[in-house]
């Protein structure tokens, strides 16, 4: 959803929309750029961010339900200083998505540790570091590391699963784990392979956690 732009104003059309899900939703918001792909993003402004951090705080005290922003790579929110000044400048909750707070810069452990009840859900994704690292210099684009396999079966990658869900346990989160595999697929795999084999991986990675 567009959150930063002077003169639009989002939460009629949010409060329309959530008006049809079930009361238990929570509704989990990206600060879109308003321009399609998430390979490119403007540079906000004073205004800009004076008007991001409102509507959140507004979307916050309006809304009859939970909502969470998700700092996500090519959205408003990316990178660890963006989310700082949300942390700092409003008080809606995040959604930790672990692998897009790592490609953005943002140690998702770190924040589980230190920033616990500002979390009230979880995307549980595994990233390779050497090519978020890529990704952050821009010697990669984000749709390009995709590609090539930036996300990682849980387990596999550079982010510390465990430990974020045994911070987020200790500090007595109730939310959802929602488990994800980005992946963009250059060809069809043979039947019971691709994608479904790393899902079977990050369950097995999972269950062995319990």
């Amino acid at each position: 959803m567009v959150l930063h732009q002077p003169g639009h104003d989002p939460l009629p059309g949010l409060k329309d929309l959530i008006e049809s899900f079930a009361e238990e939703t929570v509704v989990v918001l990206a600060a879109v750029t308003g321009a399609d792909g998430y390979d490119t993003r403007p540079t906000l402004d004073a205004d800009g961010w004076r008007t991001l951090l409102g509507n959140l705080d507004r979307i916050t005290a309006e809304l009859p339900r939970q909502v969470t922003l998700h700092p996500h790579v090519g959205t408003m929110v990316e990178n660890a200083a963006e989310v700082r000044r949300v942390l700092d400048g409003c008080g809606i909750k995040l959604c930790l998505d672990t692998g897009h707070l790592l490609i953005g810069g943002t140690d998702p452990l770190d924040l589980a540790l230190r920033e616990p009840h500002r979390i009230a859900h979880a995307h549980l994704k595994d990233v390779n570091a050497t090519l978020a690292a890529q990704v952050q210099t821009g010697a990669l684009s984000y749709t390009e590391a995709v590609k090539i396999g930036i996300y990682r079966p849980l387990g596999e990658g550079d982010v510390d699963i465990a430990g974020i869900i045994a911070s987020l346990t200790k500090s007595s989160y109730d939310g959802w784990y929602v488990m994800e595999q980005d992946v963009i697929l250059t060809t069809t795999p043979p039947p019971g392979e691709g994608p479904i084999t790393n899902v079977r991986t990050s369950l097995d990675y999972l269950q062995a956690l319990s």
